[in-house]
């Protein structure tokens, strides 16, 4: 279906752009001056709030934090000169797969190739991280191109897409005027835009195959986030009794108590997981891209293992597993199907086999998430996180040691509780949080980072203040980049110099740096003082800092990898 917002025969570029993106349902525009100011002053009279950020790859992480938690297309922008620091702040939502559209300006056709000011070609920098890149050169190409790029957008494999407007900060688009009808398809304003069905024949074959196994497992990934496919997950999963295990972004898919749950499987795993899957023989991947980090480095499922996947994008299937049987399908229509088509099964031995290892792992680490050490544990840290996080909380967690920390010792105990982490990008999280935050306004939104990862865009403390958006952020404070510490000590062994110049930082209290901005800062030296203030920051209402002070020299566990 078609809807039309203001129906005139001629139309201000900035104001059809405003109107269409109200149309598609967008409330927040993320953004670095200078881009499109008409356009965005037109936006506060359309309802939509602009975010002004201050770096643009801060501007881009908000808005793909945004694009996560509300599953709804979100735009981003920045001028001529922005577009690098904007194209590198989109790998995150490419990896992850988020609905980002990207606006930038660029000089007209008339001053390309004679060295205007700011001006490079902005399509090989994005042509990584996007689905689409779309030239506006003249006003008439803008409103097919606004379709177009909400359709990308969404439209699987979901996407960031791209688009580059005539003027140096799109002011020819800003005040071109524009003689059309404007139109927008709002079924293309979020994920999923389309809900495909499952070919039949597919179907009957998976059918097949997850019948005559005695061991199988399904493993959810980043899509089934995006789909919000948690639901069907579950009911499938408790119909045939099929252990679930998780991707690191689908780590919230069941609760951490949930009988069926395995945890967190491949590198920045729970060994429990790894090792169940190493005694599968059947491997459901649903809305996971199987990549290495899924596998421990393509080391499981073993040699052999039958595949399945569901997917809506067909090219990811089979694309790591040969034989693997492949469903294109929207994930809670594949899902339904198979849950329809197969008996009720109890598994017994194979579900006494998932709790003996999730509990030996419980058993293995519960010495250092109970530990009263100072410095403190990470693991305690997370521990007492877990036990205090509201039922209704979300968590947003940066790359490293801080999803690897979360995403094994951080219990989610309630299923309307959500989780998000970096797809790669350090720094990725404190801005994501905000963008986060500003989807989910009523709702508890927790960063979870290291100081590394704090400095990245420490500025946005700003942004938060300004928006009065009342984050949560932890920052797990060792004065270093602590992931790197195992591998930087072997490469340096037998060299003369100082290790510390490659990976430590001088101590700085972010607690001290967060009342300087006008935020709440709290220090936490003693595990026993975790809880208070985790509780003093979410009656305070307003940006909170917790700077906890940590073990320097506590190293995350290797995975369990399976003997060759």
């Amino acid at each position: 279906m078609t809807a039309k917002p203001a129906q005139n025969s001629t139309i201000k570029g900035a104001r059809y752009i405003a109107e269409t993106l109200r149309a598609y349902g967008v409330d927040h525009v993320f953004f670095m001056d200078a881009v499109l100011r008409r356009t965005l002053a037109e936006c506060g009279t359309v309802g939509i709030r602009r975010i002004l950020a201050h770096s643009e790859k801060g501007a881009a992480y908000m808005a793909d934090g945004y694009a996560r938690a509300s599953g709804r297309a979100t735009v981003v922008m920045a001028q001529s000169v922005g577009a690098a620091n904007l194209a590198a702040g989109l790998q995150d939502a490419r990896l992850f797969g988020a609905p980002l559209i990207a606006m930038t300006g660029r000089h007209i056709a008339a001053f390309q190739y004679r060295n205007a000011y700011q001006e490079l070609p902005h399509e090989p920098m994005f042509s990584a991280f996007v689905k689409s890149s779309y030239r506006v050169d003249v006003p008439d190409q803008l409103p097919r191109t606004m379709r177009q790029a909400f359709r990308d957008a969404v439209s699987p494999p979901v996407r960031p897409v791209h688009i580059d407007v005539a003027g140096n900060t799109g002011s020819v688009t800003d005040f071109a005027e524009l003689a059309v009808d404007p139109a927008v398809e709002p079924e293309y304003a979020r994920v999923p835009a389309q809900r495909t069905q499952p070919d039949p024949g597919q179907l009957a074959r998976a059918v097949r195959a997850l019948s005559a196994a005695q061991r199988p497992v399904l493993i959810a990934g980043a899509g089934a986030v995006m789909a919000q496919a948690e639901k069907a997950i579950r009911d499938f999963a408790e119909k045939t009794s099929i252990p679930v295990l998780a991707s690191l972004d689908a780590k919230a898919v069941l609760t951490d108590d949930h009988p069926l749950f395995g945890g967190v499987v491949g590198t920045y795993s729970c060994n429990c997981a790894n090792r169940l899957v190493a005694e599968a023989d059947l491997v459901l991947f649903v809305g996971c891209d199987a990549g290495d980090q899924v596998t421990n480095n393509f080391t499981l499922p073993r040699p052999g293992v039958a595949t399945i996947q569901i997917d809506t994008d067909p090219a990811e299937l089979g694309r790591n597993f040969g034989g693997t049987i492949g469903i294109q399908s929207d994930l809670d229509a594949a899902l339904g199907a198979l849950a329809s088509m197969m008996p009720a099964a109890e598994r017994k031995q194979w579900c006494a086999r998932l709790r003996t290892l999730v509990q030996e792992w419980r058993d293995e680490i519960a010495s250092r998430l109970n530990s009263d050490a100072v410095p403190i544990r990470p693991e305690r840290i997370c521990r007492d996180l877990g036990d205090w996080l509201p039922a209704d909380a979300i968590v947003v967690a940066d790359t490293g040691y801080a999803s690897q920390w979360t995403g094994t010792m951080l219990p989610l105990r309630h299923s309307g509780q959500r989780y998000f982490r970096a797809a790669g990008s350090l720094g990725w999280a404190f801005p994501a949080a905000l963008g986060v935050k500003c989807a989910c306004p009523d709702r508890p939104v927790i960063c979870f980072t290291g100081d590394g990862g704090m400095m990245y865009h420490l500025t946005e403390l700003e942004t938060a203040l300004r928006w009065n958006l009342p984050t949560i952020t932890i920052v797990n404070n060792n004065s270093r980049l602590g992931q790197g510490l195992r591998n930087l000590t072997a490469a340096h062994k037998g060299i003369e110099g100082r290790l510390e110049d490659l990976c430590v930082y001088l101590p700085t209290n972010y607690a001290a740096v967060a009342e300087s901005f006008g935020a709440l800062g709290i220090r936490v030296e003693k595990p026993s003082d975790l809880r208070p203030a985790f509780e003093r920051a979410l009656k305070a209402n307003r940006p909170a800092v917790i700077d906890v002070v940590s073990d320097p020299m506590i190293l995350a566990d290797l995975p369990w990898t399976p003997e060759p």
